[in-house]
């Protein structure tokens, strides 16, 4: 739409990757800001052209006066904020994680604060890691409002994302949706501790086995759903503070095997038994649903075919680091 202009923040990582692709798809300009600018995971999904079209920025999250200059400058209208420290980071340096994950977000909603008649959609990452173990959940499929026993610091932070949501709405009408991924998978999800789902569709492809280090019950999203998912939520401009489950896949690890090794029948993928994560994996999404509408959804075959697809040019250009696959 002509008169919209994109802010991603966290642009360099996976959905930050397919979120670019899709809004350049549509022809609706975004600017990608990350502390690096070297699009590593863009131009995995991303043809020199579609690049083209981006502006890139370099972004301290934590710095509200910049994150408020680089609003101000490209007039920006909609803001996903995606920048992030994951579970690792987060516990290896509890502090730098505090300020990213949960500085990092007061400053996005500070800037929409300020800016009421420039800003006016926001979707943000929560993570399903605000969630306790499924055991502590009765009510199946798992609602978005039940009560979160974070297990993590990176959950914590995330727990604090979402309130730190409620209470600008409730204080100043800053709108915005959060979404609570569980498992993303696809072209440019490298890392982290779900990150094996998208590791076992490249080591199929690059023949080579791999071993996913969990099992039982997960919920996937396909990376381009999920993209498309953040898009929608931002146009949204919702009037509330929302922090939604997602759905789309719910699947237990061995079936997601049995899916990929229908397709690539020589693939030596397996998991390690009786090693469920855990979070609930039967979650409500009618949330959000209210919110959207349909809710983009790839079926999973058809998305590890897309995986594979997008794959094999790449390998064969050696432009993936299977190193990735030793961790």
């Amino acid at each position: 739409m002509s008169d919209e202009t994109f802010l991603v923040t966290g642009a360099m990582g996976c959905i930050g990757a397919w979120v670019l692709r899709n809004l350049v798809a549509g022809g609706t300009p975004v600017v990608a800001a990350d502390l690096a600018t070297d699009p590593v995971r863009p131009s995995l999904v991303m043809t020199p052209k579609q690049l083209a079209q981006v502006t890139f920025a370099r972004l301290d999250i934590t710095d509200l006066k910049a994150v408020q200059t680089l609003v101000e400058q490209y007039r920006v209208t909609h803001i996903i904020h995606l920048a992030g420290l994951q579970v690792p980071f987060c516990k290896a340096n509890p502090a730098l994680g505090a300020r990213v994950n949960v500085v990092g977000t007061v400053n996005i909603f500070e800037v929409a604060r300020q800016l009421p008649g420039q800003v006016r959609g926001l979707s943000y990452a929560s993570s399903l890691a605000v969630l306790g173990p499924a055991h502590l959940y009765r009510e199946l499929p798992v609602p978005d409002n039940v009560p979160l026993y974070p297990a993590t610091l990176y959950g914590v932070y995330k727990q604090a994302n979402e309130q730190t949501a409620r209470i600008y709405w409730q204080d100043w009408q800053v709108g915005s949706v959060g979404l609570r991924p569980y498992i993303v998978y696809g072209v440019g999800r490298d890392q982290g501790m779900t990150s094996g789902i998208a590791k076992a569709i490249l080591a199929a492809a690059a023949g080579r086995p791999y071993q996913i280090k969990f099992d039982g019950p997960v919920a996937l999203q396909y990376t381009d759903d999920m993209a498309r998912i953040f898009i929608t939520a931002a146009r949204a401009e919702y009037a509330g503070a929302a922090a939604c489950n997602l759905r789309n896949d719910v699947v237990t690890v061995s079936e997601f095997i049995s899916y990929l090794q229908a397709q690539v029948p020589q693939a030596q993928i397996t998991c390690v038994p009786a090693s469920p994560l855990p979070f609930p994996a039967d979650l409500d999404d009618s949330g959000l649903r209210a919110i959207l509408g349909e809710i983009p959804h790839t079926p999973l075959p058809t998305a590890i075919r897309a995986t594979l697809d997008l794959f094999e040019p790449l390998l064969a250009e050696n432009r993936i680091d299977l190193s990735q696959l030793d961790s």
